[in-house]
């Protein structure tokens, strides 16, 4: 069993930044993709950034610029960086892997998710 837990979400001010964490952890053989994905109330799971092995970068609409990954291959760590938060970056904040576990079995995983809000 594969978990991933996020960690940074919080309260900031329009213009600021801000950096997500998250850590996989278990039966991992290894990993394909890695990244981030949010949801705001209302609306569906959208794409903000993923790596996927081979060091390809993938960024949702309009992501690109103001969001930015990066990733620890040792530890099973992915970072997101947010720069210049608007309000309509509200949002819970989910990491994604997907990859392979030692028992040869594929797996896809989600966080909890880490609330994410933007506002004065």
């Amino acid at each position: 069993q594969v978990q991933l837990v996020e960690s940074g979400g919080r309260l900031v001010q329009p213009g600021e930044s801000m950096n997500l964490s998250c850590a996989a952890s278990g039966s991992i053989l290894s990993l394909r993709v890695m990244g981030w994905y949010r949801q705001a109330p209302g609306k569906q799971r959208e794409l903000v950034v993923t790596w996927t092995l081979g060091d390809n970068i993938d960024y949702g609409p309009f992501m690109k610029g103001r969001f930015a990954i990066s990733r620890d291959n040792i530890k099973n760590t992915v970072s997101l960086h947010s720069s210049n938060l608007k309000p309509e970056d509200s949002a819970v904040y989910y990491c994604y892997a997907r990859g392979m576990t030692e028992a040869g079995t594929d797996f896809n995983a989600w966080g909890q998710g880490t609330q994410v809000t933007v506002s004065s």
